[in-house]
């Protein structure tokens, strides 16, 4: 492990360190936020283990009604994440206040889902927490990127989505213990709903917890690493057209372009488990527990997958996970048996997270400056967002049509084609990007060295 400057506001010699000391790589405040990720991903995770099968089994919505519900998941959330992260910037670095908002959003919505029964009642409870994840995603990724060193972007990303991933395994584990503890149906046995609202109450419950986390223990204001105390205060705040203006930098233009592109072909994790549960004909009530090989995955690999990103290139690893991600698409259409085709898709799905999801928000943090970090962030997951919004919609029209082999060939070929033309662009942004980016080393070469990191 190297040690270097934190990039917190507090001091880079932490009391009761020695002085020949430096603090860690990945500073406390990335790891403070993973611990907030992590307490809200198991709520989140919580609800997001039962709702197909709630709407779909329970309620009765059909496929289309469910990619609506889906695409909410997304697209409400990206209406709003430029927003969050424009808000962030423009409030001297706030981000930490604004990200609090939107966690506090998300564990208001959990105890109205026990009072929704219908369509547009569940539709505005997700529009809800989505509301409160748009505003708080690109301030705690510009949090992440401000406090860590360029070079190190890649694994303080990895770290963070590691304990973000371990509430994705955490929660379907709490929501399938709940079911049991609350004694009533388990999911696909009758039409009762007493055990999901049990899982919404309890979800509820544990985002309360993360909000305070985040209260408690990450730094109210986040100065880049090397810049003096108070560096925050003398920066120009950014005005709107400032930050809609980012789109100009050809590396970030060519980022979102790939991003959003490669986002209207990813099937939503959703309907992915759908697919498996049905085509390899599994027990409804083992189908909270299929998000756990995702996330066993997504756990195991973000931070080694996260350092290689930052050695041979964040945006290649980017495109290289989607070509996973079409891997395990051809596994689940093929006539291989389901003892070796369900843990070979959650191995590849998971896999296909940990090269795609810190690395995108580390090569977006260095193809911006630090002033412009939460509007960075905002543009580049907005274009993925509704992209995959439409995704879910198209995708849902397809399976009602076709059905769900056909839409996933159909989503399958797409993804290939859309690889491809990926390709060329970032290679084009290759051949383009002369010069190191905007605070970090170059994109896709090795980090440079730092004399000032002490191996341990």
């Amino acid at each position: 492990m190297y040690l270097a400057d934190s990039r917190s506001t507090k001091p880079a010699v932490a009391p009761g360190t020695s002085p020949g000391r430096r603090a860690a790589a990945v500073p406390g405040t990335v790891v403070a936020l993973g611990a907030v990720s992590l307490i809200t991903d198991i709520s989140s995770e919580m609800v997001t283990a039962v709702l197909p099968l709630y709407v779909v089994a329970t309620l009765g919505l059909s496929p289309l009604g469910f990619g609506l519900l889906d695409g909410i998941n997304n697209g409400v959330g990206a209406l709003v994440r430029l927003t969050g992260g424009h808000l962030a910037d423009r409030g001297g670095r706030r981000h930490k206040m604004v990200a609090a908002v939107g966690y506090g959003l998300s564990a208001l919505c959990k105890p109205l889902l026990l009072l929704a029964h219908g369509l547009p009642a569940i539709s505005g409870a997700l529009a809800l927490d989505r509301t409160g994840k748009g505003l708080r995603t690109a301030p705690r990724d510009a949090m992440i990127s401000l406090a860590t060193r360029p070079e190190h972007r890649g694994r303080a990303f990895g770290v963070h989505r590691a304990m973000d991933t371990t509430g994705a395994l955490l929660g379907p584990l709490a929501a399938f213990a709940v079911l049991r503890f609350a004694g009533g149906p388990l999911l696909g046995e009758g039409g009762e709903v007493g055990g999901y609202h049990a899982v919404f109450a309890v979800s509820g419950c544990v985002a309360a917890l993360g909000v305070l986390v985040l209260v408690l223990f990450v730094p109210p204001r986040i100065t880049p690493a090397g810049a003096p105390a108070g560096a925050a205060d003398r920066t120009p705040r950014p005005t709107l057209r400032d930050s809609l203006a980012l789109l100009r930098r050809p590396q970030l233009r060519r980022l979102t372009l790939c991003a959003a592109l490669l986002g209207l072909t990813t099937v939503s994790d959703s309907f992915l488990y759908l697919l498996l549960q049905r085509e390899l004909r599994l027990p409804a009530h083992l189908f909270p527990l299929l998000p756990l090989g995702t996330a066993a995955a997504f756990l195991l690999l973000a931070v080694p997958l996260g350092a290689l990103a930052d050695r041979v290139g964040r945006r290649r690893l980017f495109l290289a996970g989607h070509g996973l991600l079409l891997l395990g698409y051809a596994l689940l259409l093929s006539p291989l048996p389901a003892a070796l085709v369900l843990p070979a898709v959650l191995l590849l799905h998971g896999t296909f997270y940990a090269a795609t999801d810190g690395v995108l928000a580390a090569a977006t943090a260095e193809a911006v400056p630090a002033e412009h970090q939460g509007a960075g962030q905002a543009l580049v997951g907005t274009g993925q967002a509704l992209a995959r919004f439409a995704c879910s919609l198209a995708f849902g029209a397809a399976w009602g049509l076709w059905g769900g082999r056909g839409a996933l060939a159909a989503a399958a070929g797409c993804l290939a084609a859309a690889a491809v033309v990926a390709a060329l662009v970032l290679r084009t942004a290759d051949e383009a990007d002369a010069g190191p980016p905007a605070d970090g080393p170059p994109a896709d070469g090795p980090p440079a060295h730092d004399p000032n990191e002490v191996p341990v």
